[in-house]
């Protein structure tokens, strides 16, 4: 038996953790050094990364931050998922870093959480991500009266 977690609080779940996500945005934005160390565009060299490449990881935070606050399965889904994909190599890249390890936590433990987020919002049918309303009433009239034709 699951016990039921009530809508206002999955409602502010996404929205605290969009606002984690507009936060990593903010900070790979941020031209100098932010209260996580050095500039981003430091730290994506010193990975191997060209320094533009934190506009594109900070784009898919933004843009994957904001799908999560929709309310719709669909799009927190997708959302989640592309964070799952942008996480997985955070913690590739952290892996192959020789940081400390308290500066390794957070990309491990917000993939756990978006792939959490992905499973609670897993589509019925990969088609519903596409045409969420698969139903009949969707069909067009003239096709639905056809099956009733005497013709």
């Amino acid at each position: 038996m699951s016990a039921r977690i009530p809508s206002w609080l999955r409602t502010a779940f996404y929205w605290v953790l969009a606002a984690e996500f507009v936060v990593g945005f903010v900070t790979k934005f941020w031209p100098g050094p932010t209260f996580f160390g050095p500039a981003y565009s430091v730290k994506f060299v010193e990975w191997g990364f060209p320094a533009w490449f934190r506009f594109v990881a900070g784009a898919i935070e933004l843009i994957c931050a904001l799908l999560l606050v929709i309310p719709s399965k669909r799009f927190r889904f997708i959302g989640a998922a592309g964070l799952v994909f942008l996480l997985t190599a955070a913690v590739t890249t952290h892996l192959i870093d020789d940081a400390a390890l308290y500066e390794e936590v957070s990309a491990p433990i917000h993939l756990v959480i978006t792939i959490m987020v992905a499973l609670a919002n897993w589509p019925a049918d990969w088609k519903d991500l596409i045409h969420p309303q698969r139903d009949s009433s969707a069909a067009p009239t003239r096709a639905r009266g056809m099956e009733h034709s005497t013709r």
